[in-house]
């Protein structure tokens, strides 16, 4: 292509035609009349010398070569976008950046809110937006509208992922609850009710669920909720049990008539991964907020009960920066 006199805002026009499909959507998306947004993809299509978009039935698909350049174009266009908008240096305490971030309530629970609190005292300014993770936060990621995400699942092969920390599992109880002793058995574990966490989209099955599965054990389940924040709440003044990662145990202990026992089955550490959009990888306050959580997760690492860390973290199964 030659891009003598060719106009590079017609390239942000492009995106907003590959994303929206339909002329109409992406000149509102601009902020152009329908007929501005025809003008520029007639255009275009001179200068790519291929349709791009045609119509078939009531809608517009992508032609093979508009499909080849969704994602090249998005990844142009923000680093771009992080080049212009991004000083060389980042001065925290004065930034007024915003962060999006996709994130369970366990992580939110064990890390971020000591990360927003530590935050808050060195870049008052600084704001954040904590959004689900899912397959719509992958997606919001890769079309560089999420600055980072941390899942065991969900992440996208294409982008920059480190391991965050990792988590052993813990069997949960009331602590007046007679059917459990100091210990759980995998017959006591397999029969009593249990109330379990679903994360995500419908029909995710979570980790310690596919471990049962890989063992062909079947448990009871007699509740199911969305967040593991409720599990431990929903055990007390119960005879359900429930299997939550341990730091998330730990911490309720703390102010719940809780008992920990170790799992009578061998579930695999949660590792939870941080990712990040490519062309972020070098942008300042990017590399800023990630030594941050890095921080987060070596403060509160240190932050557990001495009973509780004698009985349940083996330390092989830690949190690492």
């Amino acid at each position: 292509m030659n891009l003598h006199g060719f106009d590079l805002n017609l390239l942000v026009s492009l995106d907003a035609l590959l994303t929206e499909r339909n002329v109409t959507r992406a000149g509102r998306r601009m902020n152009l009349s329908q007929s501005a947004m025809s003008g520029a993809l007639g255009r275009l299509r001179g200068v790519f010398q291929d349709q791009l978009l045609v119509v078939v039935g009531r809608r517009m698909i992508l032609t093979p070569l508009a499909q080849d350049l969704v994602q090249p174009l998005r990844d142009v266009l923000l680093q771009v976008q992080s080049t212009v908008a991004n000083k060389p240096r980042f001065d925290a305490a004065s930034s007024e950046r915003h962060f999006s971030i996709a994130v369970s309530d366990y992580v939110m629970s064990v890390l971020i809110v000591d990360l927003l609190r530590h935050v808050k005292v060195e870049a008052p300014q600084i704001t954040f937006e904590l959004r689900p993770v899912g397959e719509r936060a992958t997606e919001d990621l890769d079309g560089g509208e999420l600055d980072f995400l941390i899942a065991p699942e969900y992440l996208a092969a294409v982008h920059p992922t480190e391991v965050l920390f990792e988590d052993s599992h813990t069997c949960l109880a009331w602590n007046r609850n007679r059917r459990v002793g100091s210990s759980i058995s995998l017959e006591e574990y397999l029969r009593l009710g249990h109330v379990i966490v679903r994360v995500g989209e419908p029909g995710f099955v979570n980790h310690d669920e596919r471990a049962l599965r890989r063992l062909n054990h079947k448990r009871t389940v007699e509740v199911v909720t969305p967040a593991f924040d409720l599990a431990p709440q929903l055990v007390v003044g119960t005879d359900r049990i429930a299997t939550v990662p341990t730091r998330l145990a730990c911490k309720y202990a703390q102010f719940l008539p809780l008992k920990l026992l170790p799992l009578p089955i061998n579930v695999p550490p949660l590792v939870e991964k941080l990712q990040w959009h490519r062309a972020h990888s070098q942008d300042p306050a990017h590399l800023w907020l990630r030594g941050q959580l890095r921080d987060a997760v070596t403060r509160v690492s240190g932050h557990r009960p001495a009973s509780i860390r004698q009985a349940r973290l083996p330390s092989r199964r830690r949190m690492t920066s």
